[in-house]
C-alpha cells in the first residue's frame, strides 16, 4: 500500500493490473466500502419511518382508550339522569305535590348524590318547575334538543356548548367555572377574543315515566349534567387510565384535554410547573383537520412549549356539529433522543466493523500475496538457470503453515523429488476432500435452519391471515347482534308489565346475545389478543366446573361417557370468568372426543401451592387411548391436530395462552393406565399479562 494515496488513476490501474496484493485488497475492501454506507441509509430511512409508524400507533390505541372512557361517562350521566326520573323516591315526591323550595331542596340533595353539577325539572312544556340551582321556575329550556327528544318519551345523552347567559341561567356558578381567559399560544389561529365564557356541558334529559299521560307523551322531564369547563378530575382520570405509572418509557410524559372549540378547557399539560395550561389554544393546523375537516389528526403535534406525539378526535354536539376535541398524547423528545442514540450505534458499530475489516483484509492480503510473489521469484530464477532456487520460507515467519506455505514446500519438493511430490500431491488431495465433507455438513445444517425459519414464516403468515378473518368475522357478526339488542330492548319497554310472563324467555334471549357479544370478542381477541383481556372476579373452580359441564351436556348426550367428579376447592381464584369457562368447555369436549366408544370423564379441582405461591387447580381426565408422546410434544403448537375432519388445531393453543395470561399453566399427563389428565393450574392472585 506504499504510495497508493498519490497514486493518478492511470497509476492505480497499471498496480490493479500487475500487483496480485493490490487486486486481494480491492476484492476484500471494495464491496464493503460500497455497501456499508448505502446498508446504513437504508437503515436510518427505514427505522425513521417505522419507527415513526410505531408511535403514531401507539397515540391511536391511546385515543381508542380516552374515547372509550369519555363515552363511558357520557353513558353514565344519562343512566343516573334516567334513573333518577324513574325512581320512586321522586315520583313518590312529586305525587305530594311539594312547593318549588321543597322540590330544589329535593334536588339539591339528588345532585349530591350522583355527582352532577345541575339537576332541573321541567313540566310538558319545557318550562322549570324546580332547578337545584338558580333557573328560575317557569322559565323555557323546550329549545335544547335533549329536552325535545324527552319531551317525545326517548331519553338522551349529548355534549352541547351554552352562552353564560344560559349558564347563568342554571347556576350562576358554572358561568363563573366556564369563564376562561385566552393565554397567547404558539401556532394559534388568530383571534380578537381575550377570554372563552361559553361552557360545555354534558346532559341528559328523561321522561319520567311515572307521571307519565295518556298515549304515551311526558308529562315532565328530568334535566341533568356536568359542566366539562375546569373538570379536572375527568382529564386526570383520562390520563391515568391511558398512561398508568410506568407505562412510557424514557422518561416521557403522558397528556389529555379537553377542548372547546380550538382552547383547552380542561386539561393536565402544563404551562409551566404547578400550572395547567387552561385557556391556551390548539395549533391552527390541528384545529384545521379536527374541527374544519372532522377528521382525527394521528400526527406530532406542538403541545403549549414542546413537542407531543399527538392525537386529536373531533367531539360533536347533539346537532351533528363539531364543538370541541379530545386529546391524548405523549412527549416526543425522550424517543427521538433514544432513536438518534441507537442509530448513532449502529453508525459507530459499522464504522468500527469497516476499520476492522479493513486490517484484517490487510493482513490477509499480505500473507496470500507473499508466498505467491516468492513462488514467481523462484520460477524466474529457474528460467534464468538458477537450478538451486528454492522459494523456502520468508524472512521472520518460518512458522506459517498455511495453505500457501504448504504449497510453496510442495513447490520446493517438487524440484527436489518428483516422486514425493505424487505423495504430497495425494495427501493434499485428502485433505481437500475432508475439507469439502465439512463444508458439506456445514450447509446442509444451514439447509436444514433455513428450512425451519421458512416453517415459521409460513406459520406466521396463517396465523395473520386467520387473525384477520377473525377481525371480519367479529366485525359482521357486531351487526346483526346490535340489532337484536336494539329490538329486545324495544320490546321489553314497550310491552312493560304485560311482558312479565314471557320474562325468563327474554332474558334468556338477552344472555344469548351477551354471549354472542363473548364470542365475537373472542374472535378479536385472537385477531389482536395485546388490546383485549377479560374482567377479573373471584370465581370458585367447583362452581365453574359445574357451570362447563352443564354447557357440554348435549355433546355428552351423544356419547356413552359416565362423569365423576371430586370437587375439594375452597379458595377462590381471580380471573375472568369466560375465559376460564372457554378453557374448560375445550378440554372436556376434547376428553368426550376421545371417547367415542364411551368410557369415565373424571373432573376434580382443589387447592394447591405451587413454588410458594397460594392456587387453586383443576383435572379433566379421560379413559381413552391417550396420546402418543410425539404427539404430546407439540400438543400446543397452533394448528396442530390429530382430528382429520373438524379440528383447528387452535383450541389448545388458546387456552394455554388465556391460562397463561393470568400466571397460571397447563400441564398434560398420560398414566400408565390409559387415558390423558389435563390439568389446569391458576393463582389466586394473579399478574394479568
Amino acid at each position: 500500500m506504499r504510495g497508493l494515496g498519490g497514486l493518478a488513476p492511470a497509476g492505480l490501474a497499471a498496480r490493479f493490473r500487475g500487483s496480485l496484493r493490490f487486486k486481494l485488497l480491492a476484492l476484500a475492501l471494495g464491496p464493503l466500502l460500497l455497501a456499508v454506507p448505502i446498508l446504513v441509509g437504508i437503515l436510518i430511512a427505514w427505522g425513521a419511518v417505522y419507527y415513526d409508524r410505531l408511535l403514531i400507533t401507539k397515540v391511536q390505541s391511546d385515543l381508542a382508550v380516552a374515547h372509550g372512557y369519555f363515552d363511558q361517562v357520557k353513558q353514565g350521566v344519562g343512566r343516573r339522569v334516567e334513573t333518577l326520573a324513574g325512581s320512586e323516591r321522586l315520583a313518590r315526591t312529586l305525587r305530594e305535590r311539594p312547593g318549588p323550595a321543597a322540590l330544589a331542596e329535593h334536588l339539591r340533595e339528588m345532585r349530591l348524590q350522583l355527582g352532577l353539577d345541575f339537576l332541573l325539572l321541567l313540566d310538558s312544556n319545557g318550562r322549570v318547575r324546580a332547578a337545584s340551582g338558580g333557573p328560575a321556575v317557569g322559565s323555557s329550556h323546550a329549545e335544547w334538543e335533549v329536552v325535545r327528544r324527552a319531551l317525545s318519551g326517548h331519553a338522551e345523552t349529548e355534549v352541547d356548548i351554552l352562552d353564560a347567559a344560559q349558564l347563568s341561567a342554571i347556576d350562576p356558578l358554572l358561568a363563573e367555572r366556564a369563564r376562561t381567559p385566552l393565554i397567547p399560544t404558539r401556532n394559534a389561529q388568530p383571534t380578537q377574543r381575550s377570554e372563552e365564557t361559553r361552557g360545555m356541558l354534558m346532559h341528559a334529559a328523561a321522561p319520567l315515566a311515572s307521571t307519565a299521560r295518556e298515549g304515551g307523551a311526558s308529562a315532565g322531564v328530568l334535566v341533568g349534567g356536568l359542566l366539562l369547563n375546569k373538570n379536572l378530575d375527568m382529564v386526570d382520570r383520562i390520563n391515568e387510565i391511558v398512561y398508568p405509572e410506568g407505562s412510557l418509557p424514557l422518561g416521557s410524559v403522558g397528556t389529555a384535554t379537553l377542548f372547546l372549540d380550538d382552547v383547552r378547557i380542561a386539561t393536565n399539560v402544563r404551562l409551566f410547573e404547578g400550572v395547567r395550561a387552561i385557556g391556551t389554544r390548539v395549533s391552527a393546523s390541528v384545529r384545521h383537520t379536527a374541527l374544519d375537516l372532522g377528521r382525527t389528526w394521528l400526527d406530532r403535534a406542538f403541545v403549549v412549549n414542546d413537542w407531543y406525539v399527538s392525537a386529536y378526535e373531533p367531539i360533536t354536539d347533539s346537532r351533528g356539529e363539531r364543538v370541541g376535541m379530545l386529546y391524548v398524547g405523549y412527549l416526543e423528545e425522550p424517543f427521538q433522543r433514544a432513536r438518534w442514540f441507537a442509530l448513532a450505534a449502529v453508525a459507530v458499530l459499522f464504522a468500527a466493523t469497516v476499520a476492522v475489516a479493513a486490517l484484517v483484509s490487510l493482513r490477509l492480503a499480505r500473507h496470500v500475496s507473499q508466498p505467491v510473489e516468492r513462488m514467481h521469484g523462484t520460477m524466474s530464477a529457474i528460467e534464468a538457470g538458477q537450478l538451486d532456487a528454492r522459494v523456502g520460507a520468508p524472512a521472520g515467519d518460518p512458522g506459517s503453515d498455511d495453505e500457501l506455505a504448504e504449497l510453496a514446500a510442495h513447490f520446493d519438493r517438487l524440484l527436489d523429488r518428483l516422486a514425493e511430490q505424487t505423495d504430497a500431491l495425494q495427501r493434499w488431495g485428502r485433505e481437500l476432500d475432508s475439507k469439502v465433507a465439512e463444508r458439506t455438513r456445514e450447509l446442509a445444517q444451514a439447509n436444514q435452519t433455513l428450512r425451519s425459519a421458512q416453517q415459521r414464516l409460513v406459520m406466521s403468515e396463517k396465523l395473520a391471515a386467520i387473525g384477520q378473518l377473525a377481525a371480519g368475522v367479529a366485525h359482521e357478526v357486531n351487526n346483526p347482534v346490535a340489532v337484536i339488542q336494539g329490538n329486545l330492548d324495544v320490546l321489553r319497554e314497550t310491552l312493560g308489565n304485560e311482558a312479565e310472563p314471557v320474562m325468563d324467555e327474554i332474558r334468556l334471549i338477552q344472555d344469548q346475545v351477551f354471549r354472542i357479544r363473548l364470542i365475537v370478542t373472542k374472535l378479536l381477541q385472537f385477531a389482536r389478543p395485546a388490546e383485549y383481556a377479560g374482567y377479573l372476579e373471584p370465581i370458585r373452580l367447583d362452581q365453574v366446573m359445574q357451570d362447563s359441564l352443564v354447557l357440554v351436556a348435549h355433546q355428552m348426550k351423544k356419547t356413552n361417557v359416565a362423569v365423576m367428579q371430586e370437587l375439594h376447592a375452597t379458595r377462590p381464584v381471580s380471573v375472568n370468568r369466560n375465559e376460564l369457562q372457554q378453557v374448560l368447555i375445550n378440554l372436556m369436549v376434547n376428553a368426550l372426543q376421545a371417547m367415542p366408544a364411551g368410557g369415565t370423564l373424571r373432573l376434580e379441582c382443589g387447592d394447591r401451592d405451587e413454588n410458594g405461591v397460594p392456587g387453586g387447580y383443576v383435572a379433566v381426565a379421560d379413559s381413552g387411548e391417550g396420546i402418543s408422546p410425539a404427539d404430546r410434544e407439540r400438543l400446543f403448537d397452533p394448528f396442530f391436530t390429530t382430528k382429520t375432519s373438524d379440528g383447528t388445531g387452535l383450541g389448545l393453543w388458546v387456552s394455554l395462552g388465556l391460562v397463561q395470561r393470568y400466571g397460571g399453566r397447563i400441564a398434560v399427563d398420560c398414566p400408565p393406565a390409559g387415558g390423558s389428565v389435563f390439568t389446569v393450574w391458576l393463582p389466586n392472585e394473579p399478574t394479568v399479562i
